[in-house]
């Protein structure tokens, strides 16, 4: 029997999951993915890398026990967010914590890079809006504030390559997270010359990039040790997390769509060819070099669950201690909807905790709840806030289809949201077609493995390892009484930004700058 594991860098969890060559889940473990915040600094956030690897190894080895033979995980992969990094010095050992993505500090670099090298053209390069977040960024930032760390810098590691040299040894880094660097060429697939010598980043910095599914090595006696894998188990390749995650879904084709609901929500589509554009860049629409071999995914993103996670955590204490006594602190929060209404009895939520990354390209916007009344009741706000998400996945569908003059109307919803039915069903009934919900309960990790097996050969090619592993999924289907009412309440919701840009962004220089 042939085993394939997938390590999965999530944003609250590390998963390492072992699958059959049919997609079927054997055995998974996790370790919480720590978010720390530096003494100092509360508005900073960090993780650990000697958390982010331990967490892995304890992950790998919980679930290798699971199986009776360690080596019958043949390939390995490594899949995750995309933009945090980590310098590492000639001896492999890292000199900094990773940058979170939850992180503003690099907001000063992100004006510098527009006023200097400029959006539009590092769009026409990358396929990648300016964003704060991104990889070159956290470079620039080192480099100014830490020179005396980045004097000893060896390369710069996205955190899935750190993986990746931790249990092999070798430094590489594939076209899917390359493009998070802000610095490739997705055309050329390489480092673009012209971008490296606008921002003084040296290139000797940088990995070298290859396609997804290439081989990098077998597991190191160290790795071994920690994680239980064996030394006769390959390293391959694997990709950034939401684009895997198309591969067992069938989503990795022209003219279908992903919609991965989690900490964030993407919505992806694949393209034989990048549009690298103004039209799109404007939007925060990314054109990112696909996990499969010579395609892109077109995709939009937006900081989506943390805000319900969020709410939860603010003020959901009523519904954690019934939880502690009867059932999931989710079943008592989304009873609070019974008695509300499409609407949300007026009060609408501008999802923006995080920052708007797609379609409103703005790392200054802020979050908001407008329309509240005294007769406004936490259920109004609960719904107000998932409302305003799929407002949002709205918004991000609209821009895509004018973008790309394209019609997107065959969507399939995954990822651990997909399985809160409320939700779900709002955004069918706001869309107004059809949706499926994949039966695949985690494609992230699933995708990951695939390319594991294909880069050793246990697949030809990625239409087999997805005849191997599909599964249906389920049809739900929209109240086209509600569409038409949520079209008129969609109007309202896309005027709240505008209505509070110049706002949120004086607040923003005030507390967050």
């Amino acid at each position: 029997m042939d085993y394939l594991m997938a390590i999965d860098l999530g944003s609250t969890s590390l998963k390492a999951v072992i699958y059959d060559l049919d997609g079927n889940l054997i055995s998974s473990a996790s370790r919480p993915t720590e978010k720390i915040t530096p003494e100092g600094h509360p508005e900073w956030v960090i993780w650990d890398p000697d958390q982010i690897w331990q967490g892995a190894a304890a992950a790998s080895k919980e679930a290798l026990s699971g199986i009776d033979d360690p080596s019958l995980v043949r390939a390995v992969a490594v899949t995750g967010m995309g933009m945090d990094g980590v310098p590492i010095d000639k001896n492999g050992d890292h000199l900094y914590p990773f940058i979170s993505w939850h992180d503003p500090r690099t907001a000063g670099q992100a004006d510098w890079w527009n006023e200097n090298i400029g959006a539009e053209k590092t769009f026409g390069i990358t396929g990648f809006p300016t964003w704060a977040i991104t990889a070159a960024m956290r470079v620039l930032w080192m480099k100014e504030n830490e020179p005396e760390i980045m004097e000893k810098a060896e390369k710069w590691l996205l955190i899935e390559d750190f993986l990746n040299h931790k249990l092999c040894g070798k430094i590489a880094t594939d076209y899917s997270m390359a493009s998070c660097m802000l610095l490739f060429d997705q055309k050329a697939h390489s480092w673009s010359d012209e971008l490296i010598d606008a921002s003084g980043i040296e290139k000797s910095l940088l990995p070298d990039p290859a396609p997804s599914g290439t081989v990098l090595g077998k597991i190191s006696g160290e790795a071994s040790a920690l994680t239980g894998l064996s030394t006769d188990t390959t390293v391959v390749l694997g990709g950034h997390d939401h684009i895997c995650g198309t591969l067992p879904i069938g989503v990795y084709k022209p003219g279908s769509v992903l919609d991965i609901i989690g900490t964030w929500e993407i919505i992806s589509t694949a393209v034989p060819a990048p549009f690298l554009d103004a039209a799109i860049s404007g939007a925060g629409i990314c054109m990112q070099s696909h996990v499969v071999n010579n395609m892109y995914a077109a995709w939009g993103a937006a900081v989506s669950a943390e805000s319900l996670e969020w709410f939860r955590r603010e003020f959901g204490f009523e519904a954690e201690q019934k939880a502690e006594k009867d059932g999931v602190v989710w079943d008592h929060l989304m009873a609070w909807l019974a008695d509300t209404k499409p609407g949300s009895s007026g009060v609408m939520f501008l999802p923006h905790i995080s920052a708007a990354g797609c379609p409103i390209n703005d790392d200054k916007s802020l979050g908001a709840f407008v329309g509240l009344s005294n007769t406004a009741t936490k259920g109004d706000m609960l719904r107000a806030v998932i409302e305003g998400l799929n407002y949002q996945f709205l918004h991000i569908i609209e821009v895509m289809e004018s973008g790309m003059d394209c019609k997107l109307d065959k969507i399939t919803i995954a990822g651990g949201v997909a399985q809160n039915e409320f939700w779900i069903q709002n955004k069918v009934d706001m869309l107004g077609i059809p949706m499926e919900v994949s039966e695949v309960e985690e494609a992230t990790p699933l995708g990951c493995a695939m390319l594991a097996g294909i880069g050793i050969g246990l697949y030809k090619d990625v239409d087999e390892a997805y005849e191997r592993v599909k599964r249906p999924g389920k049809v739900i289907e929209p109240n086209k009484e509600l569409t038409a009412q949520y079209a008129e309440l969609f109007k309202i919701h896309k005027d709240i930004y505008p209505a509070l840009k110049d706002l949120n962004h004086g607040i923003f220089s005030k507390f967050k700058g």
